[in-house]
């Protein structure tokens, strides 16, 4: 019998932890931000969803992509797809936890941001299984205001348990509902689209539907019961319902005509479709699709931000944690100056990141509806979709660094959460996209600007790096030079000092400090730069595991 070696200096699996118990700063935010009655279900959440069992159906489902099936043995049209148990089971979690629905239909002071502290929860065990929720939580306010239709999907809007069947809705427990807008031609460019939609009546309850004919380039989750679908009403665009099944109990004609083949998010399926006189229901006015889809946008674009923030969360836990288990040349990697500042000035980042997401998520509220609350809402979570949706992947990749060659491989978890990096960055509108979104809400809001300005300088008056930042930024703002040209650098100026007032508002001293010598003293964004003197404070609060 050979003994070539022994195995040693190789890291244990990080599971059985506690998702919430061991996050100081989400305490902190969901606690100040009203949402402290949600503690007790997080704190449960927490430990179900760091558990050795929910880890392992994460792994499951995403190496067990879902497939197409367009027909039945006996050649009948089914476009059905199939998803590996493990996806079920993740989708139960996110529905019992309310993730889908309850800060719309039970509100109360903290709702979203109770919610959005789950989501972000969910998101760190696994990241595909958010996007039907995400979508299924944002058509709601806008379906809502259809009260005919509405009349037919509350219960499965106010239902917990998640309902697998490809089945029509008067046989399911619950529902879901997904997202059609771009097409081949155009992508963020929804004025291109082509797809056609005529009027063919009122249905019963008053319902006017239409009949589609077209495509779309990406429909993600072709499975959920309807989707929102962008189509063409004579020159103008208008949204329409489009249930998978009709009330007759025949599918309605919407053909899967292949799953995308994506670099990550593999747990999710997305698809190509064409609709072959497809039935949809007008939601909203006619000709006025993209205002009607851009109020979901506004939702979906903040679970992109908490969805960036959850993947940088677990990825910094996966790298503190190698790094107290793993030596080289005589020591653990954390005992080391170069990689504690890396991993230091990584937790700021993570912590910054959560700060403003939660913020962010307080703003939907609607406690407070100042113009401060707005200028949130309208102005920084656009600019807040492309600056930590970006950081993300840099993110990952640095925390994957630390993991070595061992991260490369898929055996553990870092290659799955750089893969999954990109897509928030690249969803509900790429970054210049969302740059831009945000010169065009400060030139309409301008009052919405200047409170926003104000809160950030009623926090920062006095200290010289943060005063010189706000002072470039409101030049930036009232009085743009060539404003399209340097809308990035306009975003992150914004976001940056969003985190600093933040944290100097809530966060223990020595983060704050760290935070604000790392992002304004002009030494870039790469991890490690700056001397963080508080290293070890900084990460014993990060991961105290």
């Amino acid at each position: 019998m050979w003994r070539t070696h022994e195995v040693f200096n190789q890291v244990p699996a990080l599971a059985d932890f506690d998702l919430f118990g061991s996050d100081a700063a989400l305490q902190e935010a969901v606690a100040l931000h009203g949402a402290g009655w949600h503690a007790g279900a997080l704190a449960a959440q927490g430990g179900q969803l760091g558990s050795a069992a929910t880890l392992r159906l994460a792994d499951l489902a995403n190496r067990h992509p879902p497939e197409l099936m367009t027909h039945d043995r006996s050649g009948r049209r089914v476009d059905r797809v199939e998803f590996h148990p493990a996806w079920a089971e993740l989708m139960r979690m996110l529905y019992a936890d309310g993730v889908h629905s309850s800060a719309w239909l039970d509100p109360r002071p903290g709702a979203h941001v109770a919610r959005a502290a789950s989501f972000y929860l969910h998101g760190q065990a696994e990241a595909g299984s958010l996007c039907p929720v995400t979508m299924t939580f944002a058509s709601l306010p806008v379906l809502r205001r259809e009260p005919a239709l509405f009349a037919q999907l509350e219960s499965g809007f106010r239902s917990h348990e998640y309902d697998p069947q490809d089945a029509p809705l008067s046989r399911k427990t619950s529902l879901t509902i997904g997202m059609g807008m771009t097409e081949k031609q155009g992508g963020s460019d929804l004025r291109g689209n082509t797809t056609q939609a005529t009027a063919n009546g009122r249905a019963a309850g008053g319902l006017r539907t239409y009949t589609l004919v077209g495509h779309k380039w990406f429909f993600s989750v072709p499975t959920c019961d309807a989707h929102l679908v962008l189509a063409r009403t004579g020159e103008a665009l208008s949204c329409f319902y489009v249930s998978r099944w009709l009330p007759d109990g025949n599918r309605n004609a919407v053909r899967i005509l292949r799953l995308k083949d994506k670099l990550g998010n593999r747990s999710n399926a997305s698809a190509e479709v064409e609709f072959e006189d497809a039935i949809g229901v007008l939601v909203g006015d006619e000709g006025r699709g993209i205002a009607t889809i851009m109020e979901m946008a506004a939702q979906t674009r903040l679970d992109c931000v908490l969805g960036s923030a959850a993947l940088m969360r677990r990825a910094l836990v996966e790298a503190i944690h190698h790094a107290r288990h793993r030596s080289a040349f005589g020591r653990l990697l954390a005992e080391q100056p170069l990689m504690q500042s890396v991993l230091a000035d990584l937790a700021l980042e993570s912590e910054a990141a959560t700060a403003l997401a939660m913020r962010l998520a307080a703003s939907v509220d609607g406690s407070d509806e100042s113009l401060r609350e707005r200028a949130y809402r309208r102005i920084v979570t656009p600019a807040a979709k492309f600056w930590i949706c970006k950081r993300a992947i840099a993110f990952a990749a640095e925390c994957m660094e630390v993991w070595g060659g061992n991260g490369y491989v898929e055996d553990g978890p870092m290659a799955r959460i750089f893969r999954e990096a990109p897509v928030n960055s690249i969803w509900e509108g790429s970054g210049n996209v969302m740059c831009l979104d945000v010169l065009r809400a400060v030139a309409r809001e301008p009052d919405a600007r200047e409170a926003l300005l104000q809160d950030f300088g009623e926090t920062t008056a006095g200290e010289p790096l943060l005063d010189r930042a706000l002072a470039a930024l409101s030049s930036a703002l009232r009085s743009p030079t060539d404003s399209e040209r340097l809308a990035r650098r306009t975003a992150t100026q914004l976001v940056l000092l969003a985190q600093a007032a933040l944290l100097r508002r809530h966060a223990p001293e020595p983060i704050a400090d760290a935070f604000i010598a790392s992002r304004f003293d002009g030494s870039g964004q790469v991890a490690g730069l700056t001397e963080l003197p508080d290293a070890a404070t900084i990460l014993a609060r990060a991961w105290p595991g």
